[in-house]
């Protein structure tokens, strides 16, 4: 960063830490204990995608990756895309097993960012649900390498529980590195995992 920099107010962007993803095993433990939402066993990563051979390819690498214990009784990894045009790939492991879940989901994002696609990542999002059957995501925002809660509202409203997201993120906040800018805690409306 340079003394313009410093003068006009701009910082340096803060590097992905795809490392973060680890710290949530812990955290759906303090996460139960503490407000009673227990893992899903869904996750997903959302990215922007690219038209060429080398991001095709790059995917059917992911593909193969995820789904080579399918003939163990692994569930193959499912693709889709958004109204906006996003990828999403959709992991599924047992609800008791989210430390299979982040290491997908961190070879994912690692095999895109190491494919020169690391642009192109958005974030990474991992399901809760509790004995309400009220839904909660933790997002990782891949470009800020931090977490924030998502709760929708049941039903199609597209509304969500603000009280929840901060309590999950008072809960949360020695666990994992929680995005401090509220504006950035984006919905993730229809999502797969969620």
């Amino acid at each position: 960063m340079g003394l313009l920099d410093a003068i006009l107010g701009r910082s340096k962007p803060v590097r992905p830490d795809l490392d973060q993803l680890f710290a949530v095993p812990s955290a759906a433990l303090t996460l139960q204990a503490a407000a009673g939402f227990t893992p899903t066993g869904l996750g997903s990563v959302c990215f922007a995608g690219v038209e060429g051979g080398g991001f095709a390819r790059l995917q059917e690498d992911v593909r193969e990756l995820l789904d080579a214990d399918t003939e163990r009784g692994g569930v193959p990894v499912e693709f889709s895309r958004d109204a906006y045009g996003y990828t999403w790939l959709l992991a599924r492991h047992p609800a008791d097993d989210s430390a299979a879940l982040v290491n997908d989901l961190h070879a994912v994002n690692t095999l895109l960012q190491d494919g020169g696609f690391g642009p192109q990542l958005l974030c990474s999002l991992i399901g809760f649900r509790d004995a309400e059957s009220r839904s909660l995501a933790l997002v990782y925002l891949y470009k800020r390498g931090t977490f924030y809660p998502f709760a929708p509202l049941p039903g199609d409203a597209e509304k969500r529980d603000n009280q929840l997201e901060l309590q999950v993120r008072g809960v949360l906040g020695d666990d994992l590195r929680v995005e401090k800018d509220l504006s950035r805690w984006f919905p993730v409306w229809g999502a797969p995992g969620l």
